[in-house]
């Protein structure tokens, strides 16, 4: 069987070296695991690890998740502050302890007990972000503009000078790979330094299982990025996984978990995007928002292909 990832768009910085990974052999975790390290290590992607935009009080904070669908082990960090390991991190908490989920100071705590290399985590230029705070006149939607404002009105009630300039950078990013190894064997991994502005301790999507992340060998995987309140909501990933269960294909399995996603009453609404892969190998993506990619490579591939994602737009307007 021939190894096969998938990820996000940003994913393609990692998405080479996962090859790598399941061209010596090695294991969809494995694969996960090297190509979202290089993407938390890339100082130019301020949605994850290194480099990720800070909450309120200008703490970055990172989250993660992974899942094992041989045999639907997983594990996950939330909160992490001052290690840009999180993926690796979160497959330790998989491996070594008999808990799922690791938050804050514990997970702290458990990077410097297995040895991580503390890390400086906010950059001069996402430092430089944050000051300038978001522009909620510059967002792209009615919920981001709302989101976007309420979170300016707290960023200046805590702000030692309400006289920063404003920017609009995009407040959230996450990237996300799913990998299907020789054997046949699927694994997902989810990794974020969240919205930008959150209010502190804020987890999202993407370190839950079965809302951001969720990888089934009998079935196929899926992860979310985007507004992860709202997938935490449908289960997102969980519900593509499960709708495929029941014997949807892969593209009405995107459909459906969409039209869940974009019925949503939500004020803050704004852009969701998913990429699954099934049992059999096939992949996909899906956005609410035009234009939107994701990547995709085997084994004998020289390089990656940067397919569109299935357009679901917001049933509500």
């Amino acid at each position: 069987m021939t190894g096969l990832v998938v990820g996000s768009s940003n994913a393609k910085v990692g998405i080479v070296e996962a090859i790598e990974v399941l061209r010596q052999g090695g294991s969809a975790l494995d694969a996960v695991v090297a190509g979202i390290a290089l993407v938390e290590a890339n100082p130019e992607d301020h949605s994850v690890g290194y480099a990720g935009l800070p909450n309120l009080l200008g703490e970055v904070e990172l989250d993660a998740s992974i899942m094992s669908g041989s045999n639907l082990a997983a594990g996950a960090v939330g909160a992490l502050q001052g290690y840009q390991d999180a993926i690796a991190l979160a497959r330790r908490v998989m491996e070594e302890l008999p808990h799922v989920f690791v938050v804050g100071a514990g997970a702290n705590r458990l990077a410097a007990e297995l040895g991580f290399p503390p890390t400086d985590l906010l950059t001069p230029e996402a430092e430089r972000i944050w000051r300038s705070r978001l522009d909620a006149d510059g967002a792209t939607s009615p919920g981001q503009r709302a989101f976007t404002a309420r979170v300016r009105d707290l960023v200046r009630r805590v702000s030692s000078d309400p006289e920063l300039p404003k920017a609009a950078p995009e407040p959230h990013g996450t990237v996300n790979v799913i990998a299907r190894d020789r054997h046949g064997d699927l694994a997902c991994g989810v990794s974020t330094s969240g919205w930008a502005w959150k209010y502190p301790g804020r987890l999202g999507d993407s370190p839950i299982i079965g809302a951001g992340n969720y990888a089934d060998n009998r079935w196929g995987a899926a992860a979310c990025t985007g507004r992860g309140e709202m997938a935490q909501r449908c289960c997102t990933a969980h519900s593509v996984v499960t709708f495929m269960r029941f014997g949807m294909g892969l593209e009405e399995a995107l459909r459906t978990a969409m039209a869940d996603l974009t019925a949503i009453d939500d004020p803050y609404a704004s852009e969701i995007n998913i990429v699954a892969m099934d049992k059999d190998g096939n992949h996909a993506g899906a956005s609410t928002s035009k234009g939107k990619t994701y990547v995709v490579m085997r084994e004998d591939m020289e390089t990656y292909e940067e397919p569109r994602r299935l357009l679901v737009p917001f049933s509500n307007g």
